[in-house]
């Protein structure tokens, strides 16, 4: 039998190291999953319930395992239903292929069904390279080019492929002009800065007197590093959210996130500094950076375009943060004065204690969705992978949940999307079976797409080698995060039209699929609930009947916000008593009596 175009692609795609696909089949890419199916489970394809989940999924393997995400699509609505978890690589710098169907060549132009302008309607999300193959000796350098693009240069990228151009006999290229012959491999370099910008890195550093460090995505491979340099310099370390396993949180002068979503002790940590060192991160928000002029600034990144684009820095250092900081270390000095340590680790402790004072509150309307990751903490394992979606969820799971050496963890970072937290999942079990993975989720995102994934979960869980698998979703009825926007950033009350949801017994649509379902409806219940999954011998959803109206305060309370906060009062908010009640515990922690349940 002839190789044909798909088996070619097939065959070339494992070439490049790639064992598993991500996708939904269709008839527009029958020529490749014929191809996949011939190939004997040379690469294994993962079935999702949803291309967009697909695309989720191919997101998350690049980030837990630094290798190239591979979805596959059908044409026209199988295509476009991938964009958004395209985005979210893209965003987040991953690398990730997508394959998709097309309508037949002699169709196109002709207002064929499911004929849609798949280069253009790729062109922006798969910037790094996008094209539709023509013939069949074209296609062995695009799959080359697009991967290479993709993983050299941290980029999304697309292959389009007509339907009848996939089932042709494959050709190799002719030697003549016209033609292009590429090959297979690529290793990515060792990036360092030259020695004088290492040097002139190093004096800003030595000179400061209260140096803060940033770290980001870029710095998850660079834990030993960071401490080294952290520990030279007698600094403290802040972690944007997508560097939230970067460092450990049992170390005293680890503030945590910073952000809308962070910590006392990493917004202090930024207003007082006189240094920052900014490592691999892209954090967006300057508000919560040192004021301009306020500090001199260091920034290590792959990616030039990254540079001195959140802060303006003195000294940016193009290179792999690991690489760069290894060459660095030497030219810094230690510190004599432990001053600026000494206050960051108080800072660190007082702020702990009150997160814990926040967690064990009692709520008015529910269980305090702050206990539910409180109660993780002490029980997660050190070799979990943990995903949260976009939402108030990732309130809690940025603040409360204390990251382990060995932990992964990860989101949608910059596009900030609902729905990504159980696909990240499901991707983040197969490639890594024998580590336990929690996924935390809001009933927001679980109704918008992430249930019908938890099928998803059912049908591949027994092949997993630890059944750990959890779910963990807070019902409180809302939206809960642009609940808390309109109220704080709009000065307007809960408007019930859009914010209410319909509550959905989620532990019960898992027990009827074969999964395992808890219910934890009071507060004191929260911790077994942990322990029972984690002992669990098949993956487990625990639904929490949380309390919307714990707000997710953030670090520092700015006078625009308390003005809009209390303009959303005097119009008068519907859950306005359990809103003020829960505020009032929640500034006030343990002055208030009652409030805890130990």
């Amino acid at each position: 039998m002839s190789t044909t175009v798909g088996d070619f692609i097939v065959e070339r795609l494992h070439a490049w190291g790639v064992r598993r696909i991500y996708g939904y089949p269709g008839d527009g890419i029958n020529g490749v999953f014929g191809a996949l199916s011939r190939a004997q489970g040379k690469i294994e394809f993962i079935q999702a319930r949803h291309e967009e989940m697909a695309a989720f999924m191919a997101s998350a393997h690049a980030k837990f395992t630094g290798e190239l995400g591979v979805c596959i699509a059908t044409s026209g609505p199988g295509a476009s239903h991938l964009i958004t978890g395209m985005y979210d690589a893209r965003m987040d710098h991953m690398p990730v292929l997508a394959i998709v169907g097309q309508q037949a060549r002699a169709a196109l132009g002709g207002h064929y069904q499911q004929e849609l302008d798949l280069v253009s309607m790729f062109k922006d999300v798969a910037a790094g390279f996008v094209q539709q193959a023509s013939v069949p000796a074209q296609v062995r350098h695009l799959v080359d080019r697009a991967i290479r693009t993709a993983i050299g240069q941290k980029l999304v990228t697309a292959l389009v492929l007509p339907n009848d151009l996939q089932d042709l006999p494959y050709e190799e290229p002719a030697r003549k002009h016209g033609t292009v012959h590429s090959g297979v491999g690529y290793r990515e370099p060792r990036t360092v800065p030259y020695p004088e910008d290492l040097r002139r890195a190093a004096e800003v550093l030595n000179a400061g007197k209260k140096v803060a460090i940033l770290v980001g995505a870029g710095a998850l491979h660079a834990t030993d590093e960071i401490i080294a340099v952290a520990d030279r310099l007698g600094a403290g370390v802040a972690k944007a959210l997508l560097g939230k396993a970067a460092l450990p949180d049992d170390l005293p002068w680890v503030t945590g996130s910073i952000g809308l979503l962070g910590t006392e002790p990493s917004y202090k940590l930024m207003t007082e500094c006189d240094t920052l060192l900014m490592i691999g991160s892209g954090f967006p928000y300057s508000e919560f950076m040192p004021k301009e002029g306020q500090a001199r600034g260091v920034q290590i990144d792959i990616k030039p375009d990254m540079l001195s684009l959140r802060y303006p820095m003195e000294v940016n250092l193009v290179g792999d943060s690991r690489e760069t900081l290894r060459e660095l270390l030497p030219l810094l000095q230690p510190r004599a004065d432990n001053k600026w340590r000494e206050t960051i680790d108080k800072w660190t402790t007082d702020w702990w204690k009150k997160l814990e004072e926040r967690a064990l509150a009692d709520a008015e309307g529910g269980v305090n969705p702050q206990r539910t990751i409180w109660e993780l903490s002490p029980r997660v394992p050190s070799n979990a992978i943990v995903t949260s979606d976009s939402g108030s969820v990732a309130n809690w799971y940025a603040r409360d949940l204390k990251v382990q050496r060995g932990m992964m963890c990860s989101l949608s970072g910059g596009l900030a999307s609902m729905g990504a937290a159980v696909p990240y999942a499901i991707a983040a079990k197969f490639a890594y079976p024998e580590r336990p993975v929690i996924a935390l989720v809001g009933d927001g995102a679980m109704q918008m797409n992430n249930m019908a994934e938890l099928i998803t979960v059912a049908k591949y869980w027994k092949q997993w080698r630890d059944p750990r698998w959890i779910c963990m979703v807070l019902n409180n009825g809302d939206l809960n995060q642009v609940t808390w926007e309109q109220r704080v950033m709009e000065g307007d009350p809960k408007f019930e039209a859009s914010q209410n949801i319909p509550s959905v017994p989620y532990h019960q649509f898992a027990e009827s699929i074969g999964l395992r379902g808890i219910l934890v409806d009071r507060a004191d219940a929260m911790g077994a609930a942990w322990d029972q999954a984690l002992a669990s011998d098949r993956p487990v959803v625990i639904e929490v009947k949380s309390d919307p109206n714990v707000p997710p305060l953030p670090p520092h309370i700015t006078m625009a916000q308390a003005k809009a906060f209390a303009t959303t009062l005097m119009k008068g908010d519907p859950d306005q008593g359990h809103v003020l009640l829960n505020t009032a515990k929640q500034v006030l922690g343990s002055v208030l009596p009652g409030n805890k349940d130990k």
